[in-house]
């Protein structure tokens, strides 16, 4: 026969607790973490677990907090849906992660999707923080960005793009490197995203000679748009705004028979574990992806709870100079 579910009340007796100081024990709410630790090991040895749906009529929250990613085809992204998820579970929460394509009208269309799904947050790393339905969207469930700012949020984790772009282009300047090609996930629908504007103002400041394209992270669609540079000769170094378009020069070199970086320097935007064990180990700027997934969670748990003083947490890159940029003389 199947055993009878453990309730509430029957952990309650077995701490000695009342039952609503046990509900708060099990969410990590508003007690110590010895009773904390106390609670729990007696809800397990009980078999307790918590009826998901009457939790959410006694509530009004439904424990899920909804995940959209720019683009899931970018390695970073993720990396960064994965560190989310788990830290929302350790809050007893549950990440529902959706995947915008990189499409600005899928990811409006996604975002009043989670709205209507009673989420009770939502993380955004946006395609388009220009589009005027996020301030509607952030006044129905409270919305954390991640990467570039959206009006009306409960939260931002906010990078420094113009540091990060300033740190890579200085960079390659400092090297030598003056005739750059700059590879963009920003399509032609949301041209005025703060890191694309910014590497144009750098490159006229530092004198460079860029020429921006869009790839897309997907490997394949990244490798055929680095064929194109690379056969124009132009250029002596790619700067990409992403790791994963990055490995698609890598490959389309190797497809060419060129050398990194004898025949071409390469340099990457975000970091991911893979760079390092590629040959040769990419220059990138790291983004520190375990701080942003705990200030991500801390400020969307906060504002899921209630309502709660919006927070602005500006990310800091820092240089990872590794063999995929070489001196060159002028």
């Amino acid at each position: 026969m199947a055993r009878k579910r453990a309730t509430i009340k029957e952990v309650a007796q077995a701490t000695g607790l009342s039952p609503a100081a046990v509900s708060y024990a099990l969410r990590g709410l508003q007690v110590s973490e010895e009773t904390m630790e106390r609670v729990r090991a007696a809800a397990a040895e009980l078999g307790y677990e918590a009826d998901p749906i009457a939790r959410a009529l006694a509530s009004g929250r439904t424990g899920m907090i909804g995940v959209l990613c720019g683009s899931l085809e970018d390695l970073w992204q993720q990396s960064l849906a994965v560190g989310i998820s788990r830290g929302l579970r350790e809050k007893d929460r549950y990440a529902l992660i959706l995947d915008a394509v990189g499409d600005p009208a899928r990811e409006r269309a996604l975002a009043q999707q989670l709205r209507d799904q009673r989420v009770d947050g939502l993380i955004v790393q946006p395609v388009d923080p220009a589009a005027a339905f996020w301030a509607e969207l952030c006044e129905s469930v409270p919305v954390v960005a991640i990467g570039d700012g959206l009006p009306g949020t409960a939260g931002e984790v906010i990078f420094d793009n113009r540091r990060g772009v300033t740190l890579a282009l200085e960079h390659l300047k400092e090297l030598g490197h003056e005739r750059i090609a700059v590879l963009t996930p920003t399509g032609a629908r949301t041209p005025d995203r703060p890191a694309d504007v910014h590497a144009s103002a750098e490159a006229d400041r530092l004198g460079l000679d860029i020429e921006v394209a869009t790839a897309s992270y997907g490997l394949t669609a990244a490798t055929e748009v680095a064929h194109g540079i690379l056969d124009s000769g132009r250029h002596t170094a790619v700067f990409c705004f992403s790791d994963s378009i990055a490995y698609g020069v890598y490959a389309a070199a190797a497809e060419r028979g060129l050398s990194i970086p004898g025949d071409v320097s390469v340099m990457g935007y975000d970091d991911h574990p893979m760079s390092g064990l590629l040959s040769p180990a990419l220059t990138t700027v790291d983004w520190n992806i375990d701080g942003i997934v705990r200030a991500a969670v801390r400020l969307v748990a906060a504002a899921a709870d209630g309502p709660a003083r919006r927070r602005r947490v500006v990310q800091q890159p820092t240089l990872c100079e590794r063999g995929s940029v070489l001196r060159i003389s002028r």
